[in-house]
């Protein structure tokens, strides 16, 4: 499989967990005492995004297109 089918399969997933219908209802446990499950589930969902940000810059990035810009800028 390549990277780039791996990387959409990697946003779909993490779309689909954005839909956290499970926690509307539930006020507790409290994490930490004070966050309940569903603001403790989004911000874990923001780290995880950022995670998957930086893996699909690492990953799947078009080398080409930095290297047409380095290209043009040492140009007089």
């Amino acid at each position: 499989m390549s990277r780039r089918v791996i990387a959409a399969l990697l946003v779909l997933a993490l779309f689909a967990l954005h839909q956290d219908f499970w926690w509307w209802k539930t006020a507790r446990p409290l994490l930490l005492g004070t966050l309940p499950p569903a603001l403790s589930y989004h911000a874990l969902y923001c780290v995880l995004a950022s995670l998957l940000m930086w893996a699909l810059v690492r990953l799947v990035w078009p080398r080409h297109i930095d290297e047409l810009e380095r290209d043009q800028n040492k140009r007089p």
